[in-house]
């Protein structure tokens, strides 16, 4: 199993190697064919004749082509509907008012009190130097 797999390993390096070296020489050919290349001559402009022109019979009349009339279905009558009887539904009980407890009072929580902070002026933003382009001079 060994042989078999380093004759495959071998015959797939033998193969890259003559890969590389045939793209190696069709590099060559090209390049140096490139190098001495004629100048292709530019061909003459070809007038072409003119379009002819078509003229197209006139579009045939066809004949009106009548319908047979639409045979007339006499469908049945719908069913009506069985009448149901009236429900007559008892009144809605109504239901006693609920009065909820009154909410209690929240004890009112003081903030502590902050000592003031002075803090120094904010410095002023240094300017930022305008360049002016020099104006072109008149060329005489």
């Amino acid at each position: 199993m060994a042989t078999k797999n380093s004759a495959v390993f071998l015959l797939g390096l033998l193969s890259c190697v003559a890969m590389s070296s045939a793209a190696r020489i069709l590099e060559e050919t090209i390049s140096s064919k490139e190098e001495h290349q004629p100048e292709v001559p530019s061909l003459p402009k070809v007038e072409l004749p003119p379009f002819p022109e078509v003229h197209l019979p006139p579009k045939p009349e066809l004949p009106k082509v009548e319908l047979p009339p639409l045979p007339e279905v006499h469908l049945p009558s719908k069913p009506e509907l069985p009448t149901f009887p009236e429900v007559h539904l008892p009144a809605k009980p109504e239901l006693p008012k609920v009065e909820l407890p009154p909410k209690p009072e929240m004890p009112k929580v003081e903030l502590p009190t902050f000592p003031e902070v002075h803090l120094p002026p904010k410095p002023e933003m240094p300017t930022v130097p305008v360049f002016h382009f020099p104006k072109p001079e008149d060329k005489p």
